[in-house]
This record gives C-alpha cells, structure tokens and sequence, in this order.
C-alpha cells in the first residue's frame, strides 16, 4: 500500500494584504518550504551572479518568497476537489495568483486525492518539479477542506 500524506489548508495574514490567504501543509510541512526546497538548485543556477553577495538567510528567505497561499475570496473547496493537469496550488504574493503559480496535477478517486506533477509555468525549462506525489486519504481530504 502507498503511503498516505496527510494536508492542512490553513489561514494566514500577509504583511501589507488586506485579507487572509489559505495556506497548506503537507504532513505537517508548509508547502512553501517544500517547493523552496525544489528549487533552491534551479534558482542557484538561474541566479549565481545575483547571489554572490547574498547570504544564505537572503536567499532562504527569497525562496520562501516566491509562492502564497490562495486569497480566501478564490479559494474553493471545489477548486480542489476537481481533477484537474495543472490547477493552482499555491499563488503569487503579489495578490496575483496567476502572476507565479505553483501547479499540480490534481487527481480524485472515491478513496484518494493525488497531486503530482508539481509545475512552476513561467519557468517551463525548470520541467517538472522534484516534489511529491502526494497521495491523501479521500475522506480526511475533504475533511480538511471544510470550514
């Protein structure tokens, strides 16, 4: 049997926005922190000159930057329950979700929820990301999703 993930969508304020955002942690991990986690090397290579004279908190700090959770007014329980190629996981802090987005192959079952194939589409030579799958239980899923 396949390990089975566990998520958490979860509220939050950032600076300067003027309503929540929903978050999510995977097994107890914000998804951010995983994504930075993905990236950190093509960024690296994408950045080299850029990161000579920064320290490593600068750059720690850029890569947990680059992604958002999704405003609450967008923000569906639908949203994520319907399987999907590349679907919005996470957004940009701008307020913009569809400046820099985070997608995932989102697929349903009556017993399970995957999200693979984890994308950054402004970066399509980065290709997929070295992130999940992420395989949750159906029904603790769509326990979480709701308010």
């Amino acid at each position: 049997m396949r390990p089975v993930n566990r998520i958490e969508f979860f509220s939050y304020r950032l600076d300067g926005e003027p309503g929540p955002l929903r978050g999510i942690r995977v097994d107890g991990r914000d998804l951010r922190a995983q994504v930075a986690d993905a990236t950190r090397e093509l960024w690296r290579r994408e950045l080299a000159e850029d990161w000579a004279d920064e320290t490593e908190e600068e750059v720690e700090r850029f890569l947990l930057e680059q992604h958002a959770g999704l405003h609450v007014e967008v923000f569906t329980a639908q949203h994520f329950r319907t399987p999907a190629p590349d679907a919005f996981v996470l957004g940009c802090p701008c307020g913009i979700w569809e400046c820099w987005p985070l997608t995932a192959r989102i697929a349903v079952t009556g017993t399970s929820v995957t999200w693979s194939g984890f994308r950054q589409p402004h970066r399509e030579e980065w290709g997929e990301l070295p992130l999940g799958p992420f395989v949750f239980d159906r029904d603790a899923y769509d326990a979480a999703l709701t308010p």
